[in-house]
C-alpha cells in the first residue's frame, strides 16, 4: 500500500488539437485547482490493484482505505500481509481515530503489517505501481477530482483485466550491494 499527493491542474487556454504529423499544443500557463491524495493497494503476484482518490490524506481517510482492504477486497482472508512506508498516518492508532475501539481491534487482528525503512521505499512494490500509474495515467493536466477518479478507474480496470504482475528484480545479492553502506556487518555475512 502506498499513497501520493496529486495536484489538479486546469487549462487557461484550450490546447490546440493534434494535426497530421504534429502533436497537440498545450499552453505553458495553467490553473492550480486543488490537491488530492491517491491511494493504491497492489497484490503483486496476483496482478490486482485497487486505486482510490480522496480529497485529503488524514488518519481517518487512511483508516477507511484499510477497512475497504479488509472488508471488501479480502473479506474471506483471516490474515492479510500489508507492506507500506511509515508516515504518521500509517499507524494502528489511526484506526482508533477513525473507528470505535472494537472496530479498530477487529481490523488490526486481520493484518500482519511490515513497514519499509525510512529511506527504503523502493522495497514497497506499491510505490513501483504508483510510478507506473504516474507515467501511464497522470502525465498530463487533470482539472478536477471527478475526472481523475474516472481516469484512474479506467487505468485500474485495464491493468487488472490484463493481470499485469510486477516482476520484482531484486535478489538477496542485489539488496546486500545496495544496502552495504547502511548495514556493513549484516550485508557482509555470507558474501565470502
Amino acid at each position: 500500500m502506498d499513497e501520493k499527493p496529486n495536484q489538479l491542474l486546469g487549462e487557461v487556454r484550450e490546447p490546440l488539437p493534434m494535426r497530421l504529423g504534429d502533436t497537440r499544443k498545450d499552453d505553458s500557463e495553467y490553473i492550480r485547482n486543488d490537491i488530492c491524495s491517491i491511494f493504491v493497494f497492489v497484490e503483486s503476484l496476483g496482478g490486482i490493484r485497487h486505486v482510490s482518490t480522496r480529497t485529503h490524506c488524514t488518519a481517518i481517510d487512511w483508516g477507511d482505505e484499510i477497512r475497504y482492504l479488509v472488508d471488501v477486497s479480502y473479506p474471506d482472508r483471516n490474515k492479510i500481509i500489508l507492506v507500506m512506508d511509515n508516515p504518521n498516518t500509517h499507524a494502528i492508532s489511526s484506526w482508533y481515530k477513525a473507528f470505535s475501539a472494537l472496530e479498530a481491534r477487529r481490523i488490526t487482528k486481520r493484518l500482519e503489517i511490515h513497514y519499509t525503512s525510512k529511506h527504503e521505499s523502493w522495497l514497497d512494490i506499491a510505490e513501483t505501481e504508483l510510478n507506473v500509474m504516474t507515467r501511464q495515467c497522470l502525465s498530463r493536466r487533470i482539472k478536477d477530482v471527478d475526472l481523475l477518479r474516472r481516469e484512474l478507474a479506467a487505468w485500474e480496470n485495464d491493468r487488472n483485466a490484463h493481470t499485469v504482475c510486477i516482476q520484482w528484480q531484486f535478489t538477496a545479492e542485489n539488496v546486500r550491494t545496495k544496502l552495504v553502506s547502511l548495514c556493513p556487518e549484516f550485508c557482509s555475512i555470507g558474501t565470502g
